[in-house]
């Protein structure tokens, strides 16, 4: 069986229509659904479940962010595979399939993502995979996208560095052993420190393209906005700290310092918003101030 684990997040329309397309495209597959409220104003409780009758549905009191959210719904699962797929995503009918067949195929692999489509524009390439991390900079870049999709992955499923958080799954057995998502994260990064984890364990990270998921795309925070701001700029530098040695972060740290923020700050003031100099200066101390395994956020929720 595959746990299907999503979060929601004040989002009940976007859930609802994620719930549909689950029960509409994985008939023929033995699937639980598991809905994790992750401290939503409202409680729409009733909504999903009769929209898919058979879901497991969990609340939580407040906002534990993506980690958090999906590890309560891991820590419930009963399926051996565990698939996680953000509430803004719809599926294709062969995705829990084609999955499953490419772990069962290969023992070595950890964690697996399909081919990622923008679901509005769904002939243009989300995701194909990443190419591996330069540690200093803390820069990797997308494999396909943008890129126009002509099938030209349809066929392939090869090792790539970074699964993607939108849709990725792994066997139940294999988080026993690696453990679960890093909460200190709470927003962005947290995948890619999961697959670092995967990695330290012998397990591989897997892309595949012979299946897909149309993904609605950054529906939860804004392109420019204080939270995303904050966390991308105290979890580049968290990241850095938890998977790489002392001379690298402290490599990394100079560059970050003198070079990056620099030039991210020209951006900010060029597009008008300086407000949020403030909060990458933030996420900058939080890392000079606080242990690499404090949980301590440095930010209300």
């Amino acid at each position: 069986m595959t746990s299907i684990i999503t979060v929601n997040f004040n989002q009940p329309a976007v859930t609802i229509e994620f719930l549909k397309s689950v029960k509409g495209k994985a008939v023929n597959d033995d699937i639980e659904v598991i809905l994790v409220d992750n401290g939503s104003i409202e409680d729409h409780q009733l909504e999903f479940e009769t929209t898919f009758p058979d879901l497991v549905y969990i609340r939580s009191d407040k906002n534990l962010g993506f980690a958090g959210g999906n590890n309560l719904g891991i820590k419930q699962a009963k399926g051996d595979y565990l698939l996680l797929l953000n509430n803004d995503t719809e599926i294709t009918e062969n995705l829990i399939s084609e999955l499953i067949a490419e772990l069962e195929h290969n023992k070595e692999i950890g964690l697996i993502s399909p081919l990622l489509l923008y679901f509005h524009h769904p002939d243009i390439i989300q995701y194909a995979g990443f190419t591996e991390m330069n540690y200093i900079t803390c820069r990797n870049s997308g494999i396909g996208f943008f890129d126009k999709n002509e099938g030209q992955y349809d066929t392939i499923s090869r090792q790539t560095a970074y699964c993607h958080g939108a849709a990725m799954m792994c066997r139940k057995a294999d988080v026993e052993q690696v453990g679960l998502m890093d909460e200190s994260y709470f927003l962005y990064y947290e995948e890619l420190d999961w697959c670092e984890r995967f990695k330290r364990t012998g397990k591989k990270i897997w892309f595949t393209g012979k299946t897909s998921v149309f993904h609605k795309e950054s529906m939860s925070v804004g392109k420019e906005s204080i939270i995303k701001t904050y966390f991308m700029t105290r979890n580049r530098m968290l990241f850095i700290r938890k998977n790489t040695g002392l001379m690298n972060t402290i490599l990394f740290s100079l560059y970050y310092i003198i070079i990056a923020c620099p030039k991210q700050i020209f951006q900010y003031a060029r597009k008008g918003r300086k407000d949020l100099i403030r909060w990458m200066f933030k996420g900058v101390l939080w890392n000079l101030t606080h242990s690499k395994n404090s949980t301590d956020l440095g930010f209300k929720i």
